[in-house]
């Protein structure tokens, strides 16, 4: 990957709707060497997919949640990677070194739903030894382009 890839990259993360031409253009590419590029950095995996950003809070999940779960074992894991996939409340799930084992980031509507989330599902999660949730005050960086920790 070189300089002009890592440009074609920030452009896209910055607006992953442009339009070839218009991606041509910022990069300062001829259209058919700049859509070979996207082509093949799509075809080798550094490019997932595309999609919109949405704000949760307009879509009324104001309340989010850090919860750190700590399993009994390690036999407990694929079961519990499993179960955790299935809740659509978390929107981030995370496999950690040392104590605590497991990350989750969750977002409902409101304390009540968080509430029900926490006792309906997140403590029947399979091998759970110790859950412990904290509460998100401020999204202060999110999202930010990984472009950016590239340079």
């Amino acid at each position: 990957m070189n300089a002009l890839d890592r440009k074609i990259l920030a452009a896209l993360e910055n607006d992953g709707r442009l339009t070839v031409t218009e991606l041509a253009e910022q990069v300062g590419l001829s259209l058919s060497p700049c859509h070979r590029r996207v082509r093949a950095l799509e075809e080798s995996g550094v490019i997932r997919g595309y999609r919109a950003e949405l704000d949760p809070a307009a879509l009324g999940l104001d309340f989010s949640s850090l919860v750190f779960v700590t399993l009994k074992d390690s036999k407990s894991v694929p079961a519990f990677e499993e179960a955790v996939a299935q809740l659509d409340n978390v929107i981030q799930a995370q496999r950690l070194f040392g104590d605590p084992d497991y990350l989750l980031q969750v977002v409902v509507r409101d304390l009540p739903a968080y509430q029900r989330l926490y006792d309906e599902h997140l403590t029947r999660l399979p091998g759970v030894l110790r859950m412990t949730s904290t509460l998100v005050m401020k999204h202060v960086v999110t999202n930010r382009p990984l472009t950016s920790a590239m340079e």
